[in-house]
């Protein structure tokens, strides 16, 4: 929609940066020339046209580039980090008196932008999510005592694992990073799953991948983008949930999906489409 306002307003060349910011210093990588041809049907599949990276150039070196390429307006489209580095960027443009326009568009679908009510990507992927939850559900519901185990996406917040399991109406336990918890003792998950295995048959359970990250080893590791490499919360509840019933001669059949990066490949629905039409409209 950027590209497409953009030529109704008259602007005669339109590119792509590849890869992120990665693309302006990547000799290997060469922009890509758009237009409303090129991108007309792009919103009936899921990733992205230009790709995606972590990390990349300094910011002088980025701003070098635009300079040398005569870039006047750059669109970016991240989420935290992402408009982190825009900023920088514009800041650096402002150092060197450069006529140049940054403008930020917020994209994660962990919606945890502050100050945005909802961010693209965020509906589709709670909406995917409910393919992963009703297996584990029909998985937990048919098996003798069965036990299901959902992992969802959210480093730092819990929306999309919340969102999901409140949609579904199939989630007994929604374990998120904003609200801490035990696994042992008489008020631990698995003591609760005990309770439901009596009560009802089966249990189903959603965590986000950044909840319970106190209870695992920490990696001391970061990632291209400087954020910490979360330890597998969802391996790990797998692990102890399986010694639990184990130790107290209890039979249990868990069940673990890990539909991570499947709840975001997929094709936009139509709540986000509208959504990205809007910002991409008022963005230009």
């Amino acid at each position: 929609q950027i590209v497409i306002t953009l030529e109704i307003y008259g602007v005669k060349k339109i590119v792509g940066i590849p890869f992120g910011y990665r693309g302006f210093s990547d000799s290997s990588l060469h922009e890509m020339p758009l237009s409303r041809k090129v991108v007309q049907n792009v919103h009936l599949s899921g990733g992205s046209l230009l790709g995606v990276s972590r990390g990349g150039p300094s910011v002088v070196n980025i701003v070098d580039r635009m300079q040398e390429r005569g870039i006047n307006m750059l669109f970016v489209l991240g989420g935290n980090g992402t408009h982190a580095g825009a900023n920088a960027i514009h800041e650096e443009c402002c150092k060197r008196k450069l006529k140049v326009a940054v403008v930020g568009v917020p994209k994660t679908i962990d919606n945890d932008i502050l100050l945005m009510d909802k961010t693209f990507g965020f509906d589709t992927a709670v909406e995917e999510s409910q393919r992963a939850i009703n297996s584990a559900y029909i998985e937990a519901h048919s098996a003798y005592r069965g036990i299901g185990i959902v992992k969802l996406m959210g480093r730092s917040s819990g929306f999309i694992a919340m969102h999901a399991s409140l949609a579904s109406g199939q989630i007994d336990i929604c374990l998120i990073p904003e609200v801490p918890f035990n696994l042992h003792g008489p008020n631990g998950v698995l003591n609760h799953l005990k309770y439901l295995l009596e009560q009802k048959g089966s249990a189903v359970i959603c965590i986000a991948e950044g909840a319970g990250q106190d209870l695992l080893e920490k990696t001391n590791a970061n990632d291209a983008s400087g954020n910490v490499v979360l330890g597998d919360i969802g391996v790990h509840l797998l692990k102890e949930t399986k010694k639990f019933f184990k130790e107290i001669g209890s039979p249990a059949d868990t069940k673990y999906i890990d539909p991570t990066y499947m709840i975001r490949a997929c094709r936009a629905n139509a709540s986000d489409g509208i959504l990205c039409t809007v910002l991409g409209q008022n963005a230009v």
